[in-house]
Order: structure tokens, then C-alpha cells, then sequence
């Protein structure tokens, strides 16, 4: 594996009741689902030029929606099952496993990261044990880690607005040398989703 690097991408499946659910109470089912696609190729476009990258999609039935997500030279694997904190796990064993040795996961609905944000979170992990890109929700982003580190993700209170600060208090109990990043936002909200279609760079 080049240079030991590896990004994936986490990615469900763009089926109408089951992404964007907080956006689909303002604007609908569908609306909110061909949203989502939309937020996934923007982010897809802004790291295709990156080497070793991997989609992991949910669920596990859902290989044959994602494939068109896809570049040629790209691996493709599904979540698993579990919790968010388990579908990391299991990720970043899995790419421990295959030989990558700075791993780095990002989520489908951040648009505004861009490659070099990557590129800086790989870099990080040459001197530090993890790297937490911030979001404007009290989640994260990104996290990349240099070796597997299943506490990290156990305990934490999934899709509330304590998951960054809980991460941090995770990682400094366990003494890590800990690389934030730049905040960004998510898109999950109507006025999120606002912000994304007055953004002329997405044009």
C-alpha cells in the first residue's frame, strides 16, 4: 500500500426514508435523499485524485447502489454491523489489518473538506496517535488513527452534540497525542442544507 495511507469513506445507501432524516422533516423524504447524492458526489469530486480509497457503505446489502460512487481504482467494502462506534472498529481493523498504517475515515455529508484537509490528517499521524476534524454540531468529521483504538469509539453518545467533547476526554485519559483540525459543518438541517446551495465554490 503506498506510502501506508488509506481514506474511507463511509457511505449508505441512497434510499428514500432512510438518509438525511433530520433534513427529510423540513423538506421530505425524497427531497432529502436526492440531497444526499448530491452532498456525496460533491464530497466524492473533492478526493478523487487521492491514492488508496476505500467506500464502506450501509447497509451491508447495499454493494450494488453505491457502485456507481465508485472510481476504478478505489476497493469497496461494507460497514458491518453495530453501532457507529463499531462500524469504525471494525474499519479501521480491517485496514490495519491489510497494511495501511495511517488510516483516515470520513463521513458522506461534509462538503466543504477538501483533499488537503486529508492530506494534513495523514501527515498529522506521522507525530500524533489521532486526528478529530471538529464539526460545527458538536460531532467530528474526520478521524484518523496510526493503530487500532477501539476504546476510543466505545461509551460515546452517537448523534448527540457531546461526541467530540466525549472523544477528546476518551483519548486524553488514554494519554494519546491528540491533532484537531480545521471545524467544518455537516449538512443534516434545513439551514445547513441552505448554507451548502448558497456556497458558489460547490457550483
Amino acid at each position: 500500500m503506498q506510502s501506508g495511507t488509506l481514506l474511507i469513506v463511509f457511505v449508505k445507501a441512497p434510499r428514500v426514508g432512510a438518509v438525511k432524516t433530520r433534513l427529510a422533516q423540513e423538506i421530505g423524504a425524497r427531497a432529502a435523499c436526492d440531497a444526499y447524492g448530491t452532498l456525496v458526489r460533491v464530497g466524492l469530486r473533492k478526493i478523487d485524485a487521492l491514492p488508496n480509497v476505500q467506500l464502506r457503505y450501509s447497509p451491508d446489502d447495499a454493494a450494488t447502489e453505491v457502485q456507481h460512487w465508485r472510481k476504478p481504482s478505489w476497493t469497496i467494502a461494507a460497514q458491518g454491523a453495530g453501532d457507529l462506534g463499531a462500524r469504525l472498529t471494525g474499519a479501521f481493523s480491517d485496514a490495519f489489518d491489510s497494511g495501511a498504517s495511517r488510516v483516515v475515515i470520513i463521513g458522506s455529508d461534509c462538503p466543504w473538506l477538501s483533499a488537503t484537509d486529508i492530506q494534513q490528517a495523514w501527515s498529522d499521524l506521522e507525530t500524533h496517535d489521532a486526528v478529530l476534524g471538529p464539526a460545527c454540531d458538536g460531532g467530528y468529521w474526520l478521524v484518523g488513527l496510526r493503530e487500532l483504538l477501539p476504546e476510543l469509539f466505545q461509551g460515546i453518545s452517537w448523534s448527540t452534540g457531546n461526541v467530540l467533547e466525549q472523544s477528546i476526554a476518551r483519548a486524553n485519559a488514554r494519554g494519546l497525542r491528540l491533532r484537531l483540525l480545521r471545524e467544518l459543518r455537516d449538512v443534516d438541517t434545513l439551514e445547513d442544507w441552505q448554507a451548502f446551495t448558497r456556497d458558489n465554490s460547490f457550483a
